[in-house]
Parts: C-alpha cells; sequence; structure tokens
C-alpha cells in the first residue's frame, strides 16, 4: 500500500517516524509545506523539509526537534561581527544542507529536484516532495505590523496576536511534479498532526491540491494535533482561536471537512466525537501523544487502522 503525507512542523516528522515503522520508505511520500521557507545569510533554509530529513535520518537535534544533533555554532558567532542578526539559529553542519540547496538553485534546478538529492545524501528511501517549485511565503497579520511566519515563530516567539494569514505568491504556484499523482494514486492519504493554519494551510490553498483531496480515491485520514483544547508544540491553538476557528479536534474536523474521511482524536477527547462526526467526518479515537517510539508506532498503525 502506497501511503501519501501532507507534512508540516515537528509533529510531522515525529508522525512519520512512527508511520516508517510499518511502511516501507519506499511506499511513503511525503508533500511538504514550503510557506516557511526564508533566506538567511544568503541561504535558502526550507524549515520543513530539513525537519523531516534530519528526523528520518536519525540526525535530528531530539532536545529541540529541529536542527542536527551535536551542532556547533561558530559561523553564526563569527557573523555577529559583521552586524549580521542572528535570532534565526543555523549551525554550521546545518548551514552545509542550506549552502547545498542555495547552490543547486541558483544553478537551476528546482526546488523538487534539490530536496530529491538531500534527501538521498541522507540515505532516506521515501519520496520527500516540494508542495510548489514556486515561491510561497506565509505572512502572519498581527498589531506589530505584517510578519514572516519565521519572524512570528522564531524572533517574536508568537507572543503577536494573529489577525490573518496569507500565503505570498500562491495565486501563481503550481503544484511540485508529482504532488497531485501521489495524491491520486495513494492507497491512503495521511494528514499529519500539523498547524492546519500555517503547516497544512499552505499545502490546500496550492492549486490542484485541495480537490485532488476531494476526488482520490484514497482514504483521507488526519491526525488531530489538538488535544484538551491545546498543542503539544506551537502555536496552533491561539492561532486557530484568534483566526475564529473552534480550536479543539472539533475545528480541526471543520477545517478539513470537505475531504476528510476519517479523523484520529486523543482518547482526552473522546466526548467530543458527537461533535467531529457531526462535520461528516468520522472520529477514531487513540493515543495521539507521541513521547517514544513506541507511540509513535502505535499512532502510525491506529492511524492507518482507522481507514483498512
Amino acid at each position: 500500500m502506497d501511503v501519501t503525507v501532507l507534512a508540516g512542523g515537528v509533529g510531522a516528522a515525529r508522525f512519520l517516524e512512527g508511520l516508517v515503522q510499518v511502511v516501507p520508505q519506499e511506499r511513503v511520500t511525503v508533500i511538504s509545506n514550503t510557506g516557511d521557507d526564508e533566506d538567511f545569510f544568503g541561504l535558502r533554509v526550507s524549515p520543513d523539509i530539513d525537519t523531516v530529513v534530519y528526523t528520518l535520518a536519525g540526525a535530528i537535534d531530539p532536545a529541540h526537534g529541529w536542527g542536527l544533533a551535536g551542532e556547533t555554532y561558530h559561523a553564526l558567532d563569527a557573523l555577529r561581527r559583521f552586524g549580521y542578526e542572528t535570532w534565526f539559529s543555523l549551525g554550521d553542519a546545518d548551514m552545509a544542507t542550506h549552502a547545498f540547496r542555495t547552490r543547486l538553485l541558483r544553478e537551476g534546478a528546482t526546488l523538487s529536484e534539490a530536496t530529491a538529492r538531500i534527501a538521498a545524501a541522507f540515505g532516506l528511501a521515501l519520496r520527500l516532495l516540494p508542495v510548489s517549485d514556486d515561491r510561497i511565503r506565509t505572512l502572519v497579520e498581527t498589531d506589530a505590523g505584517t510578519l514572516t511566519f519565521q519572524q512570528y515563530f522564531v524572533k517574536r516567539r508568537t507572543e503577536d496576536e494573529v489577525r490573518a494569514v496569507r500565503f505570498e505568491g500562491i495565486e501563481d504556484a503550481a503544484p511540485a511534479p508529482g504532488v497531485l499523482d501521489a495524491i491520486a494514486a495513494a492507497g491512503v492519504v495521511v494528514v499529519a498532526p500539523s498547524n492546519p493554519v500555517v503547516s497544512i494551510g499552505p499545502l490546500l490553498a496550492v492549486g490542484g491540491v485541495r480537490d485532488a483531496l476531494r476526488t482520490t480515491a484514497a482514504a483521507v485520514v488526519a491526525v488531530s494535533p489538538i488535544v484538551g483544547g491545546r498543542t503539544i508544540k506551537g502555536p496552533a491553538d491561539r492561532m486557530m482561536a484568534s483566526l475564529g476557528m473552534t480550536p479543539t479536534a472539533a475545528g480541526v474536523a471543520e477545517a478539513y471537512a470537505d475531504f476528510l474521511d476519517v479523523l484520529v482524536i486523543d482518547e482526552e477527547d473522546r466526548a467530543l466525537a458527537p461533535a467531529v462526526e457531526a462535520t461528516g467526518v468520522r472520529a477514531a479515537v487513540a493515543q495521539t501523544i507521541m513521547r517514544g517510539t513506541a507511540e509513535k508506532r502505535a499512532l502510525a498503525e491506529a492511524a492507518l487502522g482507522a481507514v483498512q
């Protein structure tokens, strides 16, 4: 069975750690958010793509959930000497990934081609696709003004009230080669436990992706990133609330109801199953908090089992 996963953020990478324990990597396609991509120090950084690569390669910094384990920061320290702002922390080994990506892009490669080469260099066998080869930037409207996602998330630590979110360049962004085919040909499509607004939202906004999810013959299952009305990591609950969405598992079902078959909700939210099913989405209850390897595998098995 081929499985296609819509992914963004640390939660998606952790879910994928469990999925590749039960499905061979060769049968997995990951479609990654690129709205968080940004240029730092002249280098193109693709945080969600790199988090998937580093996590599945066993190279991730386990304390942060991003970046490389055992990292040093000599280059970043040296850049401060020349007046660079260094609020976005890039380690020395991490910079090598971004330098390689940037070189390929400047030589005319697409982001898809660069991503495939990076995944292969880290020994991954799955197919990792950016949702688009065209530039998309997630912009967050706040009382402090318009912020790029990284300014909102990293520099200002999500402290600003979110008034609106928009995806610059989305009108001209086409799905990357293979994206729509991966959705159409999958046995199961999984929407990973990621922020519905800024991690999955950019994927769904690319022309053709949401329609592909509505029309695929595959079963479509999502894992709620909201447990007990809050997120384990990240600002999804506060962001959903400030944008007028319901910051619960039922609100996640509402956001995906036009294409979703099943939503996996946490045992803590069992009482919300009727509200989920009122949206036309079937609820499946499981332990969704991924503390270790066993829990990650069990969640992947629960998500696949809910639609088989």
